[in-house]
């Protein structure tokens, strides 16, 4: 093949209209991610992005809004045990699951629904 993919860009999650002060709490406050600023002819659309690392998590504005339940994107932590205690700190809900072998992981939904993996490769 004459082309290669070199990574992902960003992962889009939806919410629903008027949401970015949530999502600004969710995602900034209590995940840690940095709010970067979204080019001017976006905001119009509504929505907020984040970035950790090189990598960008985009939340877009969708009406009428029906939450992803199950497609996610998956996130490798370092101390996952300390994120757990965190979000309980944060009385953010998750759910650990055991079936992936070679890794602890959890899932938590965002304030809008939409499913997050999170995980540490053991």
């Amino acid at each position: 093949m004459s082309f290669i993919f070199k990574s992902i860009d960003h992962v889009q999650l939806a919410a629903p209209k008027g949401s970015e002060t949530i999502a600004r709490k969710f995602f900034g406050e209590i995940l840690g991610f940095q709010e970067i600023e979204k080019p001017e002819k976006l905001r119009k659309k509504g929505g907020v992005w984040f970035q950790f690392n090189t990598y960008q998590i985009h939340i877009g504005i969708e009406e009428p809004f029906t939450p992803a339940k199950k497609a996610h994107p998956a996130f490798e932590v370092e101390n996952l045990d300390a994120l757990k205690m965190h979000l309980n700190q944060n009385e953010v809900n998750f759910m650990v699951d055991t079936d992936l072998p070679g890794a602890n992981r959890i899932y938590v939904h965002d304030p809008f629904g939409n499913r997050i993996e999170i995980l540490e490769w053991i």
